[in-house]
């Protein structure tokens, strides 16, 4: 996205923008030959596929598995390649934790590793928030030398860790590796450095991973730490100034309440289910322009590898488009932000199925909502970042270019 045509195009208009991602929506066959999409009952969705446009997202580029950062920032109409965003910075931002400029931040899991140190549940178990809580406090006291660690609790076996320098003591850089090997099986990794000046960084990350699994180690499960995701503060251009337009996020999440605080969206209190996300769509219809709608449940289900609970999860959805819908929204987009197929229980490289509907939209050929007819639509396969102009566009929030 170049910010300065985005303020020369885009125009203020009286049209409302509904963006839905499911998360990790795009899968792959399962036992029956069809994804989790194409096996849901999403009578809905397959309307507004039949009546719209459809086709494919590439959340990065080709052959690249995008984590949840990049997936989101792409579709918020940033180039996630130029515009990295850590984990750290997305998750404090999210649970609204005030990070100053020089913080280096990262998101933890509490996960369990057995007698010799390797990890046979790197979630460990999904760890209740409260249980989470009692462990932060524990951690948040490790005494490191020129640095305050500062721990809290997100959702489930989620944390941030902020490093915050104290006094004459510099940033510390966020060119280090993260600590979690994504399998288990493994150890906890140490951190090593990316550049020269994160030596400093690596020496107090790796003090305080040793002295987080010497405080929780004798417990039973949630017995150690796993660490990734180094930012700090980003500046980035805001997206209702560059597009002329009041934008709210609805998501339960905290990582994707912080991606949109981050690019300046107000984020409303949804509550911590769909039918509290459509009720706060609905309480604030007349207050916004743009809607960005998170629904994280069918990401959890690809990645814990449960092909049927994956396939319920787009069906609860497709079972809210009714009430979103009798909103009258002028352009209703539906996407993921990345690939996650049960059947590899993780983030995958495969394209994302996309679907936009509503005012100006040139029907295709296409009859459902599925990877296989997305694969054939009218909108192609298109980089993720180009999505959201395209909605903009068909809103009448873009200007012609040129004479």
């Amino acid at each position: 996205m170049d910010p300065e045509l985005i303020r020369r195009l885009s125009i203020p208009a009286d049209t409302k923008v509904v963006l839905c991602v499911l998360d990790g929506l795009g899968g792959l066959p399962g036992p029956r030959g069809r994804t989790e999409l194409e096996a849901a009952d999403c009578l809905h969705l397959d309307r507004l596929a039949e009546e719209g446009m459809i086709g494919q997202t590439l959340p990065v580029g080709y052959g690249i598995t995008p984590g949840s950062g990049p997936g989101h920032l792409g579709l918020f109409g940033y180039d996630p390649l130029e515009v990295e965003v850590g984990r750290g910075v997305l998750e404090a931002t999210g649970i609204d934790f005030p990070l100053g400029p020089n913080d280096l931040t990262a998101r933890g899991n509490l996960c369990t590793v057995d007698a010799d140190g390797n990890i046979t549940d790197r979630r460990a178990g999904r760890l209740a928030t409260e249980i989470t809580g009692e462990i932060a406090q524990q951690l948040s006291g490790i005494e490191l030398p020129g640095y305050e660690a500062l721990v809290q609790e997100v959702r489930e076996h989620r944390f941030v860790l902020v490093l915050r320098p104290l006094d004459g003591s510099a940033a510390l850089s966020e060119a280090l590796t993260e600590t979690d090997p994504q399998r288990e099986g493994a150890p906890a990794l140490l951190a090593e450095a990316l550049a020269p000046d994160a030596g400093p960084a690596v020496e107090v990350v790796n003090r305080f991973a040793s002295e987080a699994r010497a405080r929780i180690g004798e417990r039973e499960t949630a017995n150690q730490v796993l660490l990734r995701g180094w930012s700090r503060l980003p500046d980035l251009p805001q997206l209702p100034e560059l597009w002329k337009l009041r934008a709210a996020a609805v998501a339960t999440y905290p990582m994707y309440r912080g991606l949109a605080r981050l690019v300046g969206m107000d984020v409303l209190d949804a509550g911590d289910s769909l039918a509290t996300q459509v009720a706060t769509v609905r309480e604030r219809w007349d207050d916004y322009d743009f809607f960005f709608v998170h629904y994280k449940p069918t990401d959890a289900a690809g990645e814990d590898g449960d092909f049927a609970r994956k396939q319920q999860a787009i069906a609860a959805f497709d079972d809210c488009m009714p009430e979103l819908l009798a909103l009258d929204p002028n352009v209703v987009v539906v996407t993921g932000d990345h690939s996650t197929p049960a059947t590899m229980a993780a983030h995958s490289w495969h394209p994302v199925p996309a679907l936009i509907w509503g005012d100006h939209v040139r029907p295709d050929d296409t009859h459902r909502f599925g990877e296989r007819e997305c694969a054939h639509g009218g909108l192609g396969t298109i980089p993720a970042k180009e999505l959201l102009p395209i909605a903009f566009a068909h809103a009448g929030r873009l200007t012609k270019f040129g004479a």
